[in-house]
């Protein structure tokens, strides 16, 4: 067996030095802009969100033995994630008003900025985790495997396809099959790519490696489980964004093909599949444990 231990968790501190390597971001990374696209981009990253894939970033790379500062390459996946809701909340996409407790990017912008800041914060991220990389001296080949798997978690491969079969699949009943599919693409694939961009960072051999993307690819899944249970049974306060979408929108969810309880229970065998992922190869993570348990347990 491969023993790795992790750190103490300390999300809170976490999330904090992610906020503050984005602000970062916000202020030196897109200037000479237009400026309601500056301005739109400084909002979307300022807003107040779990911080979630930032954080199993760091947890995964302390679990796979890292040691040096990596806030400003959680940032990065931090930077992509924002970027996804910026268009998902656009009245083209999911026409939502309200995002993380506040007015919406295209809301307090227009369209057309938000359109173009969504644009610009996908080189942003790019350039963002290349900096990163080298400050904390990794290989052009690490670098180059972190940057590829980011961008293709972000693309047609990944959130924007699964984006599409979303859009797609409102107003139809989708097999479970198909629904997994379109889940594990939209959310699961950034978060997976987050727990192996961490494992990547700190130069985890192939079977760590594939322990920490096997947790990724359940909690994934087992976060947008959570959201369709979140959607018809906590509130538009409770959430920070209008609940009841997709009912409204008629998309297949895992609460309307199979049931609240039953949906509950499939994260919650996701959640155990991906602590096994970890404890088979010997990686003694509290922070990921924790942290499965938080995506399915969670109220908002």
């Amino acid at each position: 067996m491969i023993a790795v231990a992790a750190r103490t968790p300390d999300f809170v501190a976490d999330r904090q030095a992610i906020g503050i390597a984005l602000a970062r971001l916000a202020e030196a990374g897109v200037s000479g802009l237009d400026a309601a696209v500056v301005q739109s981009v400084r909002y979307a990253l300022a807003g107040e969100g779990k911080r979630l894939r930032g954080v199993l970033l760091l947890a995964a790379y302390r679990a796979a033995g890292g040691t040096s500062e990596v806030s400003a390459l959680a940032a990065a996946v931090e930077v992509v994630h924002a970027y996804s809701l910026v268009h998902d909340d656009l009245p083209c996409m999911d026409d939502d008003a309200m995002r993380r407790g506040r007015p919406t990017v295209h809301v307090v912008f227009g369209v057309a900025a938000a359109s173009a800041a969504g644009l610009v914060m996908v080189p942003l991220a790019a350039q963002a985790a290349v900096d990163a990389a080298h400050t904390m001296g990794l290989s052009e080949d690490a670098t180059g495997a972190i940057v590829r798997t980011l961008m293709q978690a972000s693309g047609a491969g990944g959130m924007v396809g699964g984006q599409l079969l979303d859009l797609d699949g409102e107003g139809q009943s989708l097999s479970l099959t198909h629904l997994e599919r379109v889940h594990r693409l939209k959310t699961g694939a950034l978060i997976s790519a987050s727990a192996r961009i961490g494992a990547l960072a700190a130069g985890a051999d192939a079977t760590v490696l594939g322990a920490l993307s096997r947790y990724g690819d359940a909690i994934g899944l087992a976060f947008q489980i959570a959201d369709d249970v979140l959607d018809v049974t906590a509130t538009t306060d409770e959430l920070g964004k209008t609940a009841g979408k997709d009912v409204a929108f008629q998309k297949s969810t895992y609460p309307s093909l199979m049931g609240v309880d039953a949906a509950r229970a499939r994260a919650e065998a996701l959640c155990a599949e991906a602590c096994e992922a970890l404890t088979t190869q010997g990686i003694a993570s509290p922070s990921l444990v924790q942290l499965a348990q938080l995506i399915v347990h969670r109220r908002s």
